[in-house]
């Protein structure tokens, strides 16, 4: 392996774990005010202790994701040098937001769970929720900008290999920072939603039955299947941002050689790239001239329009299916949930439901770091779209081999440290039992 390759590696690793952490750190908070507000509304202790318990747990992972994310503010600086150098003076307004969103989260953070019982007015600590809401988001926004920078840069002029007239706003609002800061921000919540439903399932799998995780589950599950239906429909207008602006990463993904109307959809199967012929996949005809332009007739462009050393890997096809796949489970579980629950013809906390939400956890973490690496994987052969390859961008250092294992090791220690933590958290303490502390003390 060379050292491109090496920092390639260095980067996805990183890339991966931090992005666990992230994602908790942009959606637990949502779901903490939530339970909060609805348990000073009702004067029901379930949800209150919801928010407890839930904040109490988001800071260990918001630690985690502070030394992770600082590693890759460092790794952008030493793994990829040339980048920097040519656009560090675009990026640089919206990296430091990010760190600016960061700290506002944190001072609030630190306030909210020290202020717990000292208001007279619960609404008042309720309120700190928002600003770390604003400031959690507000993060995942500003770096999100970054990566559409580098999927659609604008806001420069490009002269003598240098970049000019630099007009940091026009380079952070890029065309495709709607879309996917939508779809950041909607997944992180619904990845947020499952997570904790996750939680109370397994509780009520190995034998708890306290109305505290019938309450859990009830609350996420029915944000789920909100967050489901939108996080769904951003990825149809995502597809169309695609088809306008980077039609090689659509065509790639699903395998699409030729440009014409009336394009299929293909699903699984294997490809033979000498031919250009897939066998064993299903095809939806059709489907994909209407994913791309809401018309059957639709043009979809082919990847044989482009340079074949301008293809981003083909095996982004099965990254592809495999998120997608999982976002219609995620819209499944919530939708056969309620309707049991409404319905009441049936347990609706059956084993097989408490199974399917247990699933979603993993799954939904899984459709994450699957979607960032079609993201990334399907940029390539750029690093900055049209303007530097990664192979350009990359360090010429010859010990980015030593490094990649000393952080794998860091991340090692840290994971495990991180469950440990939280297992230790709450192994001992079930809620029904805090609860009933509560309850005593007051």
């Amino acid at each position: 392996m060379g050292t491109v390759d090496w920092s390639r590696g260095l980067t996805e690793m990183t890339l991966a774990f931090h992005i666990l952490f992230a994602t908790v750190g942009v959606g637990v908070p949502v779901f903490i005010s939530m339970a909060e507000w609805i348990g000073i509304r009702k004067k029901d202790v379930h949800y209150s202790l919801m928010a407890r318990r839930w904040a109490r747990g988001f800071v260990i992972t918001v630690a985690v994701g502070v030394v992770t994310g600082t590693c890759i503010g460092l790794q952008l600086s030493l793994l990829w040098p040339e980048f920097m150098r040519l656009a560090g003076n675009v990026i640089g307004l919206p990296l430091f937001m990010e760190t600016f969103a960061f700290f506002f989260e944190a001072i609030f953070l630190g306030i909210y769970l020290y202020t717990w019982d000292r208001f007279s007015n619960p609404y008042i600590h309720w309120l700190l929720t928002l600003p770390i809401i604003i400031g959690s988001s507000g993060s995942a926004l500003f770096i999100t900008t970054v990566n559409a920078f580098m999927n659609t840069p604008q806001g420069f002029t490009f002269e003598n290999g240098k970049l000019t007239n630099i007009d940091p706003l026009a380079a952070m609002f890029n065309p495709a920072a709607p879309s996917k800061v939508a779809h950041v921000l909607s997944s992180a919540y619904l990845t947020a939603a499952f997570l904790l439903a996750m939680i109370a399932a397994f509780a009520m799998l190995r034998g708890r039955k306290d109305d505290y995780y019938r309450k859990s589950i009830r609350l996420n599950m029915t944000a789920g299947l909100i967050l489901a239906v939108v996080t769904i429909g951003i990825g149809d207008i995502s597809a169309r941002f695609l088809a306008a602006e980077q039609p090689e990463k659509l065509a790639a993904a699903e395998w699409h050689f030729e440009s014409g109307s009336r394009a299929p959809l293909i699903i699984g199967g294997r490809l033979n790239p000498a031919t250009q012929e897939v066998t064993g996949a299903i095809e939806i005809p059709w489907a994909l001239s209407l994913l791309a332009t809401h018309h059957p007739d639709g043009l979809v462009v082919g990847l044989n329009e482009f340079p074949k050393d301008e293809w981003p890997p083909l095996y982004v096809h099965y990254l592809f299916d495999a998120m997608v796949g999982i976002g219609f489970y995620l819209l499944a579980v919530p939708v056969l949930f309620l309707a049991l629950l409404w319905l009441k013809r049936r347990n609706a906390y059956n084993r097989w439901i408490l199974v399917g939400i247990l699933a979603g956890g993993p799954l939904s973490l899984l459709a994450i770091e699957l979607g960032w690496f079609y993201a990334e994987v399907g940029r390539q052969p750029w690093i900055m779209r049209g303007y530097m390859r990664v192979s350009d961008a990359a360090t010429t250092n010859a010990h980015v081999s030593v490094a990649f294992w000393l952080f794998a090791g860091l991340y090692a220690v840290l994971g495990i440290v991180c469950l440990f933590v939280l297992a230790r958290l709450f192994r001992n303490k079930p809620a029904e039992m805090e609860l009933e502390t509560r309850r005593i003390i007051l």
